[in-house]
């Protein structure tokens, strides 16, 4: 039996057709939050809960994460709408039961009920005549009333046509950011590919030049935060989101993907996607294509590897995955199941290069073991594919922090950078080779268009300290310590407030840096030795933590060391663990003259013979 059309206010849903109309235009929703307005529609204004909705959408039998599903759900009905969550017209939130649809609703076929009016009123019953006159007059205020608004309308008083209107606009989409696609398999172990989905995605649009792309690093600290689409815009600084769910059952998935033009929170394009896991491969590209025809922007140029294997594909999905959880042991070893997989799979290569040159120059292990390792991935993943950016990138760090060869490596950072402009890390290891030049302005401006791509991730603050202006490290980086709770900014604000002789200040934020590693113990610690003996007693504190490393037969490089003493502005025990990693050919030597911790030692003869035999320019 026919459920027929429902009108309410200026909307009409057609639950025949799975259809929303206002007027003539057709508004976009998903099925899932089609299938829950229709639910809610359906109820003559009676609370329907979060179980009926459950049991309604997905059976009682499916498990899915229901609660995301449904705020996700209720969200895109909202935002279809025009409703205002605080001062609802249609969806009203009953809290901790459910949701209600408050709006009058008529048979969507009824004719409107209006008002006939006319100003010389015909002949009437004389016991009428003084309710008409009334009606009379009532009405002559009415119009005059709306002469009055649409005047105001027509000359935009107050911005009045702006703010009315505003909401129903599009404007051009410059800017770009990819929201962590929405796993609703109910298997929480399949978090992996609706993650990898998401970075594919972001790099598939990164491709499009003429779009600014936002890191998928900052893009992802918003999984599974509800907050309004145009807030989270204005935070990572973009006017457009991509927004959408995945569902994968066995070899299919279903993608559900949103454009939404985020000032005015207007949808501008929307589609479904059914595809099997080979079919799913060239997804990313063909939305590319498509966004970029939304967003008026050329089409970006596609450079996938067409024919991948799909159980390759997936575990190069996994490797990406806990890449960018920082797991790089088990990222490694998704990669290299990938390339066993697939010998020819050139992002695969890329991504062992990434891990290895990782390694070492987060001094995982000793500089010696990975950069060969990571010179031979990144070689194999440039001669399957030249276009890979991530490889070039590899590149110039292996050669900047293995060879000291800033020239060419400043040749792969450009290279890389011109391959995808948006690639934030391209920019980053650009700064820093400039630096090493002491190409200070231009190196700041490189870590400024990382910022911009990664706002979230990457930070100014340690770039200042690098060019010796503290107090612009400090406030940048205490503006970021606001938004993202890490190690390192808290690590960094640390050092800049001691070069600022804020001494109590670098020990909080020494201690909040371990706080946000979960590590209570380790605060507490300093906060106890901040007491006894002063900043001095927190660095005290920080070697002995790296010698009982060493002590339990772990790497630990002697860059990091001489950082230690040298905080502590033990002359000796600092030079020698200098000869210490110049002798191991420790990369962030490199940096030995941009270090504000090792001003003291300027000028000492060992210390200017290590700067003359890394073929350094004396800046002192």
């Amino acid at each position: 039996m026919s459920a027929g059309p429902i009108k309410f206010d200026e909307f009409v849903l057609d639950r025949d057709r799975y259809e929303l109309h206002r007027g003539s235009d057709s508004i976009r929703l998903e099925k899932i939050p089609m299938e829950l307005l229709i639910l809610l529609v359906g109820k003559d204004g009676k609370l329907v809960t979060r179980e009926e909705i459950v049991e309604h959408i997905w059976g009682k039998d499916v498990f899915v994460d229901t609660e995301h599903g449904i705020n996700t759900a209720i969200r895109k009905i909202r935002q279809a709408l025009k409703d205002d969550p605080e001062q609802p017209r249609f969806v009203q939130t009953v809290t901790g039961k459910g949701y209600r649809f408050i709006a009058e609703r008529t048979n969507g076929n009824a004719s409107p009920v209006g008002l006939t009016v006319g100003l010389i009123p015909p002949k009437e019953h004389p016991a009428a005549g003084a309710k008409n006159h009334i009606l009379l007059w009532g009405t002559i205020a009415i119009l005059g009333v709306c002469l009055a608004a649409g005047a105001a309308l027509f000359l935009n008083l107050g911005r009045l046509r702006d703010r009315i209107f505003s909401r129903n606009q599009t404007g051009p989409i410059h800017s770009i950011a990819v929201l962590p696609l929405t796993n609703l398999s109910g298997d929480k172990s399949q978090e992996y590919f609706s993650d990898g989905l998401t970075d594919e995605l972001t790099t598939a649009l990164a491709q499009n030049h003429s779009l600014r792309v936002v890191s998928r690093t900052s893009a992802m600290q918003y999984k599974g935060v509800n907050k309004p689409l145009p807030e989270i815009a204005q935070a990572l600084g973009v006017d457009g989101i991509l927004e959408g769910s995945v569902m994968r059952t066995n070899d299919q998935v279903h993608v559900n993907l949103q454009l939404i033009y985020a000032p005015t929170d207007t949808h501008v394009w929307a589609e479904s996607y059914d595809r099997n896991l080979k079919g799913a491969i060239s997804l990313p590209e063909e939305v590319s294509q498509t966004i970029a025809i939304q967003a008026k922007t050329p089409p970006p140029v596609v450079t996938y590897q067409r024919h991948l294997n799909p159980e390759a594909h997936d575990a190069y999905l996994q490797g990406r995955f806990y890449w960018n959880m920082v797991d790089f042991p088990r990222s490694k070893q998704y990669f290299e199941q990938a390339v066993q997989l697939q010998p020819d799979y050139a992002a695969a290569w890329a991504g062992l290069a990434e891990t290895y040159t990782t390694y070492a120059v987060g001094w995982l292990v000793p500089p010696s073991e990975a950069f060969p390792k990571a010179q031979e991935c990144a070689e194999k993943a440039l001669a399957l594919d030249d276009s890979s950016a991530e490889a070039h990138n590899a590149l110039a760090m292996i050669y900047l922090f293995r060879d000291w060869d800033w020239q060419k490596a400043e040749a792969e950072a450009r290279r890389a950078i011109a391959l995808d402009p948006n690639f934030a890390s391209g920019r980053n290891t650009l700064s820093l080779i400039l630096f090493v030049q002491n190409r200070d302005a231009e190196a700041l401006q490189e870590q400024k268009l990382a910022a911009e791509l990664d706002p979230l991730s990457e930070s100014l603050g340690s770039s200042y300290l690098l060019a010796g202006q503290i107090d612009a490290a400090i406030a940048d980086l205490e503006h970021h310590a606001e938004f993202v709770r890490d190690f390192w900014t808290q690590f960094d604000l640390s050092t800049a407030y001691k070069l600022k002789g804020e001494d109590r200040k670098a020990a909080e934020a020494m201690a909040q840096a371990f706080l946000n590693k979960n590590d209570g113990k380790s605060a507490e610690e300093i906060r106890r030795a901040f007491e006894k003996k002063g900043i001095h007693g927190v660095w005290e504190w920080s070697l002995n933590q790296q010698l009982a490393q060493i002590n339990r037969k772990q790497y630990m490089s002697p860059w990091v060391l001489a950082w230690q003493y040298a905080e502590l502005e033990d002359r000796e025990h600092t030079l020698v663990e200098l000869e210490a990693a110049y002798k191991e050919h420790t990369g962030w030597l490199l940096f030995i003259q941009k270090e504000p911790v090792l001003d003291f030692l300027h000028n000492d003869p060992r210390y200017r013979k290590i700067v003359k035999d890394m073929g350094l320019t004396p800046t002192r």
